[in-house]
């Protein structure tokens, strides 16, 4: 029924999904570009859609009363992200744990243009041996693109430059700046 619901709010909101997920056990999904609040909730109706059951991590913020116990339900994560945590090992851990677990990130980390994205969705898929896949919102041809799995290499600047590649091609809600990628 959920996904009956969710297939004709996409069509309501005229959304469409390009590409399929893989039919993998397990990978990361990284989404983006995350330009505003409607990312997630597109997100959340076209992973309805579909049908999957895909996690995500989210501010601790979204997890306190009076909706904190709805974004559990739906399978979020809160990560605290003023303190030092070992997140990577943790969710390494979680993949190893549940042979069915997928996760969705924002590798920008927050709506705001940044200089850099975060890496930790490529360091959770090293130790996870997990593959990536990317997903953008492109809100000018009101479009959820998915690609193929990206089996990472190891090299982190080689698959990061593919990564951004693609979504330089993606225009989110608010456009900004894919940035170019550098190590630290």
């Amino acid at each position: 029924m959920f996904q009956f619901l969710c297939k004709m709010l996409l069509k309501l909101i005229n959304w469409q999904v390009e590409g399929t997920l893989p039919d993998a056990p397990q990978y990361i999904a990284i989404v983006g570009p995350h330009t505003s609040n409607w990312d997630f909730i597109i997100g959340i109706i076209v992973r309805g859609a579909l049908g999957q059951k895909i996690h995500f991590l989210g501010k601790h913020q979204l997890f306190k009363p009076p909706w904190g116990w709805f974004f559990k339900a739906i399978g979020g994560t809160p990560v605290d992200r003023r303190k030092s945590n070992k997140l990577v090992d943790a969710v390494a851990q979680i993949f190893k744990s549940d042979p069915e677990f997928k996760l969705a990130l924002a590798p920008e980390g927050t709506r705001s243009p940044v200089k850099r994205w975060k890496t930790g969705f490529y360091h959770i898929a090293i130790a996870a041996q997990v593959p990536i896949v990317t997903i953008g919102l492109d809100f000018n041809r009101k479009t959820l693109v998915i690609t193929p799995p990206l089996e990472i290499s190891g090299n982190l600047e080689k698959d990061m430059t593919v990564i951004l590649d693609f979504y330089r091609s993606i225009k989110g809600r608010y456009p900004k700046a894919i940035p170019d990628f550098n190590e630290p």
